[in-house]
């Protein structure tokens, strides 16, 4: 005789009221990882950001304050407490990419003395783990964990240049606002851009990310061939001129393919 398992509404519902309250804490997590100023928010702009009553998020703002991921200032205000720190070095601790690779962006920055930059592909975005800042006092403002869009930036079109259609098809449809004037905005566009990237080996934002910011990126290969990661170098315009973004773009060529070949990559 077969035996029906049987079914509890109650510890289903139970399940997902958990499942949507886990989803609203780390809505909260997120929204902090926005304070890149370090003086946090008030309750109410993160009630307001979030589109949370407040009630609702004094009820999960207490265990994650508890937990030390949230930390609640004198003033009132939260932000990210110390715990994230610590999940985070343990997992830079254990990215291959991240490991042994600091001498490769130290040379780079020395050798154009601009900011050098490793990131992994979270497409559609990018997700900067790893720098070496120029030495100029004017230099592009950049945080390790900071996301950005791919399409708007060098390292995420050195990436996508390499990436299957699909990946491609969605960065396109995920959406691509105008984030300066000089922006490409459009799918034939970005396409005719990623080609282009692949026949001169390397990528450049032209502005079009951030104001008064020029880049230069190229692709780093893994065993399988994959892109999923690459390197740049980034300052104001006054110093990366166009003419200085093609002179760059043989270094970082050079520099990702020493991290390519550290990888196991066959190219």
């Amino acid at each position: 005789m077969t035996k029906e398992m049987s079914k509890d509404p109650g510890q289903a519902q139970g399940l997902r009221n958990n499942s949507a309250s886990l989803r609203r804490a780390l809505s909260i997590l997120l929204q902090l990882g926005h304070d890149t100023a370090g003086s946090g928010f008030s309750l109410v702009e993160l009630s307001t950001a979030l589109e949370m009553n407040k009630s609702t998020l004094l009820r999960l703002l207490q265990p994650l304050v508890e937990a030390r991921f949230v930390e609640q200032l004198s003033s009132g205000y939260y932000r990210l407490g110390w715990r994230n720190a610590q999940l985070g070095q343990v997992y830079l601790a254990g990215v291959d990419l991240h490991r042994n690779m600091k001498d490769v962006l130290q040379r780079l920055a020395t050798q154009t003395g601009e900011t050098a930059h490793l990131v992994i592909a979270d497409f559609p975005s990018i997700v900067y783990v790893d720098k070496v800042d120029s030495p100029h006092p004017v230099r592009m403002v950049s945080r390790i964990g900071n996301q950005q869009p791919a399409y708007s930036t060098s390292l995420g079109k050195a990436m996508l240049a390499h990436a299957p259609d699909e990946t491609v098809e969605m960065v396109i449809s995920n959406g691509m606002p105008a984030r300066t004037p000089y922006t490409i905005t459009t799918a034939r566009g970005l396409r005719e851009e990623l080609a282009a990237i692949r026949e001169r080996g390397y990528a450049i934002d032209d502005v079009e990310n951030e104001e008064g910011i020029r880049c230069v990126a190229a692709p780093v290969f893994d065993q399988s061939g994959a892109s999923l990661s690459g390197i740049s170098v980034s300052g104001p315009v006054e110093r990366v001129t166009p003419e200085k973004a093609v002179e760059f773009g043989p270094l970082v060529i050079a520099a990702a393919n020493e991290i390519s070949r550290r990888l196991g990559a066959k190219r």
